[in-house]
């Protein structure tokens, strides 16, 4: 698997996990129908599904997701809710995408 393809997974599996999230969300605090919940429960579980296709182990894999998830959490949050990144979310969020390079990527002996 190339890091590419890797990326790839970890991307839409967050984009699973934050979108299943936010239906729930919407269900629970805003009061929309119970099938925003039914439908993100169900993306929900396709996050559980997608990591399982990458090459590492299952805690290097949910380790570096972890990272994944921070920098898509602060996008989401300025493309959705309108609430743009400062300077320290750009800061953290670059040292967390530096440690998912590290955890997955780096070659080892």
């Amino acid at each position: 698997m190339t890091q590419v393809e890797s990326l790839f997974y970890f991307i839409i599996a967050g984009l699973c996990e934050i979108g299943g999230g936010y239906l729930i969300w919407l269900w629970m605090r805003e009061g929309k129908s119970i099938w925003y919940a039914a439908l993100g429960a169900v993306i929900v579980v396709c996050y559980g599904i997608i990591p399982t296709f990458q090459p590492s182990n299952f805690g290097r894999a949910y380790a570096a997701y972890g990272g994944v998830f921070v920098v898509l959490a602060m996008l989401w949050g300025w493309r959705v809710d309108r609430i743009a990144p400062d300077r320290f979310d750009l800061i953290g969020g670059s040292i967390v995408l530096v440690g998912v390079a590290v955890i997955m990527y780096w070659p080892r002996g």
